[in-house]
Formats: structure tokens, C-alpha cells, sequence
């Protein structure tokens, strides 16, 4: 289905250059919005959408949607809130519980006490992450130092990766949040393991990635469709839920180490 101009009045007009002209704009716009924006009333917009063939207002979005070439940050949003609909925090918590699920089903356990193993027997662990997943590492940084283990944040970015990477060796294990693709730092790292000696631990929403992609360890994480909005909530409880399972394979070592971090923080006080 194309939008066309032919058999429209001059109000619909009105709406198809604007559509146009400002894809991104309409898509993040309710039927209120864009009347007010246009100086129309909702009743024109309605009679539009049905003039071009369209039952309602989210189905000519869903049409729009189709026809834009666009995939970046605003073509993804404007994407996950023409799926949702009219935004509620009860349907964003809902969804978010699917992400779970989801998770849940493609996270293969083994490969998670694996994880776990790797992250208790390593003598350092470095973690690379940048743009959105800087805050994931911040939070797994902050987790494991907690309890003790030897971490390091590397760069997110630029020369300093290198340098940091360089510190890197055997015994060591280096984590790295990857997704959908493997960045160009995220290549490097783990180009360079076979030379260095370290081992490898990826964060990835791919359920088959080609083998210069994986690490020794994966570990699944859903995201949401790939053309739409990326959230965090499932990595973030899968991080959470490396900490917890660290705390109990430690077992009274971890409980050592959280008593010696409280006490230090009462003398501060």
C-alpha cells in the first residue's frame, strides 16, 4: 500500500506533505498532536487515514513505517511506540517481563556456571563496554570489585583500549558486551586473546553469531526486535545475577570480604 495524493481533499493534503516532509516527527506524534500541530481536528486525521486505506491511526504508522528507509536511534523509537500504542508504564513493565522470558529460554545455564567459574578462577578480570553498555560495565565493575575480585574498567574507546588490553595475559579473563555486532575495540579484543593468552566472556543478543564473533564463553541476552527500541532490563538482571551467583560460589570468602568493605565504610564515617 502507497500513499498517494490522488481523490484527497486539501486538509489531507495538508497532512501527506507533512507526513513527508517530517516522517520521524509524525511517527512520534498522537492523533491529537499532529491535529494540533496542522490546525486540523481529529475527525479530518481520521477521515485521512481511511482516505488512504488504512483502518486507524496506528495502522497508517505501521504503513509510514514500511515505506522509511530509516534505522537509527529515532526510527527504532518511533518503531517500539507504534507497536505499543498509546505508552503506559504497566504495558513497558509487561513487555520487559517478555524480555525476561525470553532470556530466560535462550541463556543456557551451563554456559552461565561457566561464567561464573571463569569470573572466580581469573587472576584479573578487564571489561570493555561503550555507548549504551557503558553503564552495564560501570554496574559489573562495581559488583565484582565488591567482592573482592581484581577488575578493570578498560576505555571505552580510542588508543587507550590498546593500552589497557596490553595489560592483559594469561589467567586473565577479559568481559565484553557485544549485542548485535562485534565493535571495532570488541574485535580487537578478541583478535588478540589467541596472542595474549586470556580468555573471553561476550554479552550477545545473538542466538548464532559466526565463530570470530563468540567468546570462549556467551552469554544470551534479549533486547528486543532488532529494527525497535534496545533496553536494558534483561542484561542488567543477568549482570545482577552473575554478582548474586559470584556471592554464593565464594561462599565465606565473599562473606569475608562484604563484612571487611563494611566495616572499612563505618571507620570513614
Amino acid at each position: 500500500m502507497e500513499l498517494t495524493v490522488s481523490c484527497l481533499t486539501q486538509a489531507d493534503r495538508k497532512i501527506l506533505d507533512y507526513i513527508r516532509s517530517n516522517p520521524e516527527g509524525f511517527l512520534f506524534s498522537s492523533i491529537g498532536q499532529l491535529a494540533r500541530q496542522l490546525g486540523v481536528c481529529e475527525a479530518t486525521v481520521s477521515r485521512f487515514v481511511r482516505h488512504v486505506g488504512c483502518k486507524d491511526f496506528k495502522e497508517l504508522k505501521q504503513l509510514v513505517l514500511r515505506q522509511s528507509a530509516g534505522e537509527g536511534p529515532a526510527a527504532k523509537m518511533a518503531r517500539t511506540l507504534s507497536d505499543a500504542g498509546e505508552f503506559t508504564l504497566a504495558g513497558w513493565m509487561a513487555q520487559q517481563q517478555q524480555y525476561l522470558e525470553k532470556t530466560l529460554t535462550g541463556l543456557d545455564e551451563a554456559a552461565f556456571s561457566a561464567a561464573v567459574q571463569e569470573i572466580v578462577s581469573a587472576r584479573r578480570v578487564f571489561i570493555h563496554a561503550k555507548s549504551a553498555s557503558a553503564a552495564l560495565g560501570q554496574l559489573l565493575f562495581f559488583r565484582l570489585r565488591r567482592l573482592g575480585i581484581d577488575t578493570i574498567l578498560l576505555p571505552s574507546g580510542g588508543s587507550e583500549v590498546a593500552e589497557g588490553l596490553a595489560q592483559a595475559g594469561r589467567g586473565d579473563l577479559v568481559i565484553l558486551f557485544s549485542f548485535s555486532k562485534v565493535s571495532q575495540e570488541g574485535r580487537l579484543i578478541l583478535e588478540y586473546r589467541h596472542q595474549a593468552g586470556y580468555r573471553t566472556l561476550a554479552f550477545t543478543s545473538r542466538r548464532a553469531a559466526p565463530e570470530e564473533d563468540q567468546g570462549e564463553i556467551n552469554l544470551y541476552v534479549y533486547r528486543g526486535d532488532p529494527r525497535a527500541y534496545h533496553t536494558m532490563t534483561a542484561p542488567a538482571a543477568v549482570v545482577d545475577a552473575l554478582a548474586v551467583a559470584l556471592s554464593q560460589q565464594m561462599g565465606a570468602e565473599s562473606a569475608r570480604r562484604l563484612s571487611r568493605l563494611h566495616q572499612l565504610k563505618g571507620l570513614y564515617r
